[in-house]
């Protein structure tokens, strides 16, 4: 498979309509910030010293090890310095994702985060890994061109096998495979961001709640997850508003829900990240 290494693309939007499947192999790529995206990402880790932060959780990875991303979870890669960071990379559209599910199980079920036995990591065992790098490496294979006649029909089919296998997987994950790490004060933090987003959030009023200085929450906040406190808050603020703007919340009523007293202001944040205001966003 080396002869289908791609370059790193540091963008987060697709350019396809339906999947995109991305081999990477490098020395230590540039930092990656915070972020979240609208489809769904399968992440499979084969070489390198990596953490990998989603949503408040932080795993230490493994080689072989699978991230389940759903649409609009934060998240972010620390890839740490050493050797080189290989793994593929599995884009998925929603949409797409779900007219290929209607009439039958849902393909997407493994991302569903509402299930009280969801996890974003999978550890399969010796035997599936080899499966899985097998079924990956013939996606990429066959959506390179590589493959032949037909390719991109293939290259679905393959794609559909691994996903129905990917549920399966996820439908038998027990509590051992959750190894997120223990408690500490970011992971607290983040939690508490998670709950309090439409409340009066800021460093001095984390700081007070959770009985520690400004500068040490600001600086064992920024080595954890890469951004800072105000930064943090603003991207859960704008994650959640977007989800409440999809499933037709009036704008106005978004910027109160998601703790934006101003509409001005929530108008410039929306449309500094995003590229358009909440209502061109909304369909308005």
């Amino acid at each position: 498979m080396r002869e289908n290494v791609q370059r790193f693309d540091p963008r987060q939007v697709m350019s396809r309509p339906d999947f995109e499947v991305f081999y990477y192999r490098e020395p230590k790529p540039g930092n990656v910030e915070v972020h979240h995206h609208d489809f769904y990402e399968v992440y499979f880790f084969l070489n390198g010293q990596v953490e990998y932060w989603v949503e408040g959780r932080f795993y230490r990875l493994e080689p072989g090890d699978l991230l389940l991303i759903s649409p609009m979870e934060l998240h972010r890669p620390t890839v740490r310095e050493g050797g080189l960071y290989e793994r593929i990379v599995l884009w998925v559209d929603r949409a797409w994702l779900e007219k290929l599910s209607a009439g039958g199980d849902s393909l997407s079920r493994c991302f569903d985060h509402a299930l009280s036995t969801h996890t974003n990591l999978l550890r399969p065992s010796a035997g599936q890994r080899a499966a899985i790098r097998s079924r990956l490496a013939e996606l990429v294979q066959e959506s390179y061109g590589d493959g032949g006649y037909a390719g991109a029909q293939y290259a679905t089919g393959v794609l559909l096998q691994f996903l129905a296998e990917l549920n399966r997987m996820a439908l038998h994950t027990d509590e051992q495979q959750r190894t997120d790490e223990p408690e500490t004060l970011v992971s607290r933090v983040l939690a508490y961001v998670g709950t309090h987003y439409s409340e009066e959030l800021s460093l001095e009023t984390l700081a007070q709640n959770f009985y520690v200085s400004k500068y040490h929450l600001s600086h064992e906040f920024s080595r954890a997850v890469g951004i800072g406190v105000h930064r943090y808050i603003m991207l859960k603020r704008l994650q959640v508003a977007r989800q409440l703007l999809a499933e037709g919340m009036a704008p106005g009523e978004v910027c109160i829900a998601c703790g934006f007293r101003d509409y001005t202001n929530f108008y410039r944040a929306f449309r500094a990240e995003y590229g358009t205001g909440p209502r061109g966003f909304a369909g308005e």
